[in-house]
């Protein structure tokens, strides 16, 4: 709202359409702030891991959540091929993790003391926090995404390991920059 009380309309639609134009989607969403993820999976050859903050928990009964992958990511491709993936819940203490999985053009498993792979072959990062393995049920071709629909199989989850327990904050991304709720936070 504008400080004089009137709404204010930056940009509607591409001319002569009913369309919100990509930049203005994006505008909107950059005041919307999200948790932060990164997958990781193996569909044969290479692991990939990526950050997201687009996952969403969709049921419980059934254990469902889903995210959304840029058609554009070099990791669609491969994420397309899996049929499973761990998906690590991220705090500020694993900010280094989210960096990690959204820098473009970096061999993210290097370091072969950060990974190792569970009994099942995935990918996983033990010091990113908690994490959930799920066996993707479902894929949706939406816009220039893709959303893959997760049905959790296993987590590392305990009361020690949460965010409320360690006292560090949840991380989250809003307005382009990386944020840590906390105490001081809460209204």
């Amino acid at each position: 709202m504008h400080p004089t009380g009137h709404i204010e309309v930056l940009e509607v639609t591409e001319p002569g359409s009913d369309v919100l134009t990509a930049d203005a989607f994006r505008a909107a969403f950059r005041s919307h702030p999200a948790g932060v993820a990164v997958v990781t999976a193996d569909p044969g050859g290479d692991p990939i891991a990526m950050t997201v903050s687009s996952l969403t928990s969709i049921s419980a009964s059934p254990p469902l959540m889903a995210f959304s992958a840029s058609a554009q990511s070099s990791s669609t491709a491969a994420l397309r091929r899996a049929t499973s993936v761990v998906v690590h819940l991220l705090n500020a203490e694993q900010l280094w993790l989210a960096q990690l999985g959204a820098t473009t053009g970096v061999d993210r498993f290097q370091d072969p003391t950060k990974w190792r792979r569970l009994p099942t072959g995935e990918p996983v990062f033990p010091d990113g926090g908690t994490w959930i393995r799920g066996e993707v049920v479902h894929r949706v071709e939406a816009g220039n995404a893709v959303i893959h629909v997760v049905k959790a199989i296993e987590t590392n989850s305990s009361a020690e390991s949460s965010s409320d327990a360690s006292g560090v904050g949840p991380l989250v991304y809003h307005n382009r920059s990386w944020h840590v709720l906390s105490d001081a936070s809460m209204i």
